[in-house]
């Protein structure tokens, strides 16, 4: 079977000769049962495992789970061969003594490697690590980045996008400059970007050859999630008041939460409102960005700002996919897109005032300003100028949608960059 490639799984392979328990975290549909298909086919063809000491057991199957839970040690020796076993389980969220059975599991039954995955990071992070401290290495599978999906479109193009995209990223990351150059494929990649953008990056709508299907393919993500993670594992069966809280965040997508507001929409209060943010979050649908601060007085220092992980899941739920050029949100979408191509797991927040200055995204107090706007020469906004004289940063960024340009202002080293190479 051909695969699409996901970075994460180089990052596994390195951690797979040791004992600790590897956990696979991400959303429902993310690829997250592929990869461990592909780590089982790694193992066969590179490492060369026998197939009879690899298991894969999913805990969605619900007399599965009872064995395992009735007796963990009995279940795994069931199954465990001669050498060495590779025991993969996938949609481990399900137990309920998650857990508890791996650590004696990891204790007491020698010669065995764990592989977990889970829909939700709720019970995997709080029940599971807390168990497993020392024991455990813990992972994020979202859906494709824009370089996978690239990857998946055409693979001549995504190597040269990468190399120049690295050059990107070592400036933002490390401060390290080296010549950027001209831009022959910048047009290609935008007509990409579109794709992308408007229908996001799941495995399956990737696949999907028409808009029709990818949409027909988004609306079963969306109902899925609710059906399993919501109503079936964590038990809310308000589903209406859930749906209108879902589709009121990705209207204001980018913007300020205001609990009181969408409690108002949703015909909720407010710690309900933000018990179901919180949800969201964990479950992989929003991303919750905190205000940067250091001075208390002038500075915002409360409420969050909303993104999404997928933005074909927030397209679908407000029944929008019109091209880029044709929609009002063209800014917020691609703050989005740069949001999450910065990389989920660095450490973001925003900088917004008192008096409403206000800069995109603060990495490490680096300030990354989003203008998606033809530009023909640098310009930087007042409130990003305001962010540089308060706090004189080394480098910052302002993503354009064309314009490479690398300057120097008040001693700070500015990249304006294409936001697609983000």
């Amino acid at each position: 079977m051909e695969y699409f490639e996901r970075n994460l799984l180089n990052e596994i392979k390195k951690w797979m000769d040791r004992r600790e328990v590897i956990a696979i975290k991400g959303p429902r549909q993310s690829g997250k049962t592929t990869l461990l298909e592909m780590l089982k086919e790694w193992l066969i063809k590179e490492k060369g495992v026998s197939e009879e000491n690899i298991v894969m057991v999913t805990f969605e199957d619900i007399e599965t789970l009872e064995a395992f839970e009735k007796n963990p040690k009995e279940f795994v020796r069931r199954f465990k061969g001669e050498d060495r076993t590779f025991f993969m389980i996938d949609e481990a969220q399900y137990s309920k003594n998650l857990g508890k059975n791996l650590k004696l599991l990891y204790d007491t039954v020698k010669d065995v490697k764990f592989i977990i995955t889970g829909s939700s990071s709720l019970e995997i992070l709080s029940q599971t690590a807390r168990f497993l401290v020392g024991r455990l290495f813990s992972f994020e599978l979202y859906p494709f980045n824009f370089y996978e999906f690239l990857n998946a479109k055409d693979k001549k193009l995504a190597k040269v996008y990468l190399e120049k995209q690295k050059k990107v990223k070592e400036f933002i990351l490390k401060g390290k400059e080296r010549g950027f150059g001209e831009d022959a494929l910048l047009n290609e990649l935008l007509t990409y970007l579109n794709e992308y953008v408007i229908f996001g990056g799941y495995p399956e709508v990737i696949k999907a050859k028409t808009p029709e299907e990818k949409k027909i393919v988004l609306k079963n993500i969306v109902n899925t999630y609710i059906e399993k993670d919501v109503v079936g594992y964590l038990h809310i069966t308000d589903v209406i008041k859930f749906k209108n809280l879902l589709t009121a965040l990705a209207f204001g997508i980018g913007g300020l939460v205001c609990y009181e507001k969408l409690a108002s929409l949703c015909n909720s209060y407010f710690k309900e409102i933000k018990k179901l943010l919180e949800i969201l979050e964990q479950t992989y649908v929003v991303r919750m960005l905190r205000p940067f601060h250091r001075n208390l007085i002038t500075e915002l220092r409360k409420n969050p700002k909303v993104y999404f992980f997928d933005l074909g899941v927030r397209n679908y739920l407000i029944n929008n996919f019109n091209p880029l050029e044709r929609r009002e949100d063209v800014g917020k979408l691609v703050e989005n897109f740069v949001l999450n191509e910065i990389s989920p797991e660095l450490s973001i927040n925003f900088w917004r005032t008192t008096a409403k200055a206000e800069v995109d995204f603060i990495l490490n107090e680096m300030p990354i300003e989003v203008k998606f706007t033809e530009m023909k020469t640098p310009k930087i906004t007042r409130s990003f100028r305001s962010f540089l004289e308060t706090y004189k940063p080394e480098r910052g960024v302002v993503c354009t949608k064309n314009l490479w340009h690398k300057t120097k202002t008040m001693n700070t080293n500015l990249l304006f960059v294409p936001a697609v190479y983000l």
